[in-house]
C-alpha cells in the first residue's frame, strides 16, 4: 500500500503518467472494440448486412449515452478517490468508492427502464425503413436491459486506476473485449449448432462481455486495492459524497454525453442527404474511435497524477503533468493521423461495403483526420481541467468541439450538398473546423485556470 501511494507522490511525471496511461489507453481501446467488432460481423452478413450496419449506427448514440453516464460516475470516483488518497484521507476514499457502487446499480435500473419502454421510439425517430427500424430496437433492447455489466465496470476499472493499478483494469477489459469477438460470430452466424441470431446476437455478445469485464474488475479490485475498504456502510448513499463525485465527474459525464447529441443530431443531418451518409458516418465514427479512445486513456493517465499531485500541494509537479500529458496526447494523435491516412481503403475493406459508401467513408478518413491533433489537445485540456477542478472550463471544451461549432457548419454544408451532390463530401470538413477553433479556446481556458491554480 504504502510504496503504491510513494510511486504516485515520488515517481519522476513522465515515466509514471506512461506507465500508468499505456494500460489505460489499451483498456479504453478495447472498449471500442465493442463497437466496431459488432459492425464487422453484421455488415457481412449474408442478407441486409448494409441495413444492419444502419441499424447499429442509429443506435451508437444511445450506447454512448450510457457509457457517458458510467465512466463519468467512474471518473469523479478515481478523480476523489486519488485526491483524498493524497490528502492521507482514507475514511472519505473510502466512502467514495461505495457510493460510487451504488450510483452504478441506480444507473443501470435507469437504462433498464429505457429499454424496456423508451427504445423502439427512439430507434424510429430516426428511420422510417421498417427493416432497419426492427434491427434497431432489437440490439438496443438488449443492450440496455443487460447493461449492468457496463454500468458496474465502468466504476470498478476506475477504482482501480484511481490507486495506480491500471494494469488490472486493462485485463478485465481485455477478458470482455475477447469474450465479445469470440461470441460475436458464433451467435450472430449461428456457428456451432446455435441459432443463427443476427443483430440479437451481436447485442448478447456485447453484453455478455461486458459481464465478463465486470466480474473480473470485481475480482481485482477486492484482492488488489488494499487502500480502499468496502465496508457495508460505505455503500450507503450520501449527498455530500455524491456531490463530490458528481461535481468532478459531471463534466465528463456531459462531455461523453454530447457524443451521444452528437452522433444522433449528424444522424438527422445527414440521413437528410442520403442513407449512405449516415452508414458511411457511422462506420467513420466507430473506426477512429480507436484512436480517440487511446486520447482519452491517456487523458484518463493524466487525472489521477495531477489529481494526487494537487492534493499533495505540489505546484512544480503539477506543471509536469501537463506538459507529459499534452505530449503523449499529441502524439498519440499523430501516429492516428498517419495511420487514418495510410489504410483508409483497407479500413474501408473489412467492412464489405462498396459503391457510394465505401467511397463517402474513405473520404471522411481523409477528411476528417485532418483535425486529430487538435482534438489530441483538447482531450488533454480536459483531464487536466478535470484534475484541478476546473469543471466549467472542461464543460466548455466539451460544448464547443461537440456541438456549438460542429451543427451550425453541418446544416450548412448539408444545404450545400443537397444543392450540388458533388459537394457531398464538403460535409467532413466540419469536424477539423470544430476542433481547430475549440483549440485555440482550450489555449485560452488553460493560461486563466494555471494561474489560479498553481501560480
Amino acid at each position: 500500500m504504502k510504496n503504491n501511494s510513494d510511486k504516485m507522490s515520488a515517481a519522476p511525471v513522465g515515466k509514471l503518467m506512461l506507465s500508468m496511461g499505456i494500460p489505460m489507453i489499451i483498456s479504453m481501446v478495447l472498449q471500442a472494440v465493442y463497437n466496431i467488432v459488432d459492425s464487422a460481423f453484421v455488415s457481412n452478413m449474408a442478407f441486409d448486412g448494409e441495413a444492419a450496419l444502419n441499424a447499429l449506427t442509429l443506435a451508437f448514440p444511445l450506447q454512448i449515452l450510457m457509457v457517458a453516464v458510467g465512466i463519468g460516475t467512474g471518473v469523479g470516483a478515481n478523480v476523489l478517490v486519488a485526491k483524498s488518497l493524497g490528502m492521507g484521507n482514507g475514511k472519505r476514499a473510502d466512502k467514495a468508492a461505495g457510493n460510487a457502487v451504488f450510483l452504478a446499480v441506480m444507473i443501470y435500473v435507469l437504462f433498464l427502464l429505457f429499454g424496456l419502454f423508451g427504445a423502439e421510439a427512439y430507434i424510429r425517430s430516426q428511420t422510417e425503413n421498417p427493416i432497419i427500424a426492427q434491427m434497431g430496437t432489437d440490439y438496443l433492447k438488449i443492450c440496455c436491459i443487460f447493461s449492468f455489466g457496463m454500468s458496474l465496470f465502468a466504476v470498478y476499472e476506475k477504482l482501480l486506476q484511481s490507486t495506480g493499478r491500471s494494469l488490472f483494469s486493462t485485463i478485465a477489459q481485455i477478458a470482455g473485449a475477447v469474450t465479445n469477438i469470440i461470441l460475436d460470430p458464433i451467435l450472430i452466424y449461428g456457428w456451432f449448432g446455435f441459432p443463427e441470431m443476427g443483430v440479437k446476437g451481436a447485442a448478447y455478445a456485447t453484453v455478455m462481455g461486458q459481464i465478463v469485464s465486470f466480474v473480473t474488475a470485481l475480482v481485482f479490485h477486492l484482492k488488489v486495492n488494499k487502500e480502499i475498504h468496502n465496508d457495508i456502510c460505505n455503500f450507503k448513499p450520501s449527498l455530500a459524497v455524491i456531490k463530490d463525485i458528481y461535481s468532478i465527474g459531471l463534466p465528463a459525464i456531459i462531455s461523453q454525453a454530447l457524443i451521444s447529441v452528437m452522433t444522433y443530431g449528424l444522424n438527422l443531418i445527414f440521413g437528410s442527404i442520403s442513407e449512405a451518409m449516415v452508414t458511411a458516418y457511422g462506420l467513420y465514427y466507430k473506426i477512429q474511435q480507436f484512436l480517440l479512445f487511446a486520447a482519452f486513456g491517456m487523458r484518463d493517465a493524466i487525472m489521477p497524477v495531477t489529481a494526487f499531485s494537487c492534493g499533495m500541494g505540489d505546484r512544480n509537479r503539477v506543471r509536469e503533468c501537463v506538459k507529459y500529458g499534452q505530449i503523449y496526447t499529441v502524439v498519440i494523435m499523430l501516429a492516428g493521423f498517419i495511420i487514418i491516412e495510410l489504410f483508409a481503403v483497407p479500413f474501408s475493406d473489412i467492412f464489405g461495403l462498396s459503391g457510394e459508401t465505401q467511397q463517402l467513408c474513405i473520404s471522411a478518413m481523409h477528411i476528417i483526420s485532418i483535425c486529430f491533433v487538435f482534438a489530441g489537445v483538447n482531450i488533454a485540456f480536459q483531464g487536466v481541467f478535470q484534475a484541478m477542478d476546473g469543471g466549467m472550463e472542461s464543460l466548455i471544451i466539451s460544448v464547443c468541439r461537440q456541438v456549438l461549432f460542429i451543427f451550425p457548419f453541418a446544416l450548412i454544408f448539408a444545404k450545400i450538398a443537397k444543392a450540388d451532390p458533388d459537394m457531398i463530401r464538403l460535409s467532413w470538413a466540419t469536424f477539423p473546423i470544430a476542433e481547430i477553433i475549440t483549440a485555440v479556446i482550450g489555449v485560452i481556458l488553460f493560461r486563466r485556470l494555471i494561474k489560479k491554480a498553481v501560480s
